[in-house]
């Protein structure tokens, strides 16, 4: 039996009471209980390029990587680093970006390294700045992967440490991944 004291309830309340918590036990354990992290970083003066860097160091299972620009050393390093220690990097990017020789030589490294690359069919309509990292870590904001990105620009680094938000955000990238109407390969 349940007291409920030093206050009282009326019959009709302990009711509802009693159902809500009959309901809250037989359904608490299907219901997911999230604590969402979110770290802000702003550039230039955060360096949040360096601060993403630092979490792609401590991936375990997976890196998927959708940006527009990937030129950064820091990031082409971390990722053939992270490839070398067993992780799944996978990497979306802009096919109109190509022109850029910064951007065609880090994809060259990082494909030598053996990490897929896959670039979208239609010019200039990938503006996702998205990382997500072993279910857990989702970034977004406006920073291309970049060194102005990280020194020089004013920009927005969103770090999400969420399992349900990661998730959804890994499964947004394997959509795109796996959608070979909009997006292929790309080979140097």
């Amino acid at each position: 039996m349940i007291r409920l004291s030093p206050f009282r309830l009326s019959t009709q309340r302990y009711r509802g009471f009693i159902i809500w918590l009959l309901a809250a036990s037989l359904l608490g354990p299907s219901l997911e209980v999230s604590a969402v992290s979110v770290e802000v970083w702003y550039g230039p003066e955060d360096r949040p390029l360096e601060q993403l860097v630092r979490m792609y160091d401590r991936a375990k299972r997976y890196i998927f990587v959708a940006v527009y620009g990937l030129t950064s050393p820091l990031t082409v390093k971390a990722l053939v680093e992270a490839k070398r220690r067993g992780v799944d990097v996978r990497v979306v990017t802009d096919r109109e970006r190509l022109e850029d020789v910064k951007q065609r030589t880090a994809l060259a490294t990082l494909r030598e390294a053996g990490i897929p690359i896959k670039i979208n069919r239609h010019d200039s309509l990938m503006h996702l700045k998205q990382a997500v990292i072993d279910d857990e870590i989702n970034t977004n904001g406006s920073m291309n992967q970049t060194t102005s990105g990280n020194r020089y620009n004013d920009e927005r680094l969103d770090i999400i440490r969420d399992h349900a938000i990661a998730v959804k955000a890994r499964e947004k990238f394997l959509s795109l991944w796996k959608d070979h109407e909009r997006f292929q390969e790309w080979k140097k």
